[in-house]
């Protein structure tokens, strides 16, 4: 996937720009994101790209040293099947 890495947002668009798929983490202090969004556009579903675009950003966040609170449902429950990232969450 050609993921597009914005400040607080990993998203995926077509060629016209359109939003295709994104997961959001605002900044909830300097160390630590909120994960509260999770987004894939009908056409795509069932594909895997949520949980994709869920391992770039855990893969963003270590990198940055950061710590994840995730409150979207689909985040909640992708942490939960990978704990390979548990050490990701505050």
């Amino acid at each position: 996937m050609d993921f597009t890495y914005n400040p607080n947002q990993i998203a995926l668009y077509d060629s016209n720009h359109t939003l295709l798929a994104e997961v959001t983490f605002p900044d909830t202090d300097q160390n630590t994101v909120n994960i509260n969004h999770t987004f894939v556009d009908d056409s795509l579903r069932g594909q895997g790209i949520a949980g994709q675009l869920l391992e770039a950003a855990a893969k963003q966040l270590r990198s940055q040293g950061k710590k994840a609170v995730p409150t979207c449902s689909y985040a909640v429950a992708w942490f939960e099947k990978h704990p390979e990232y548990g050490d990701l969450l505050k």
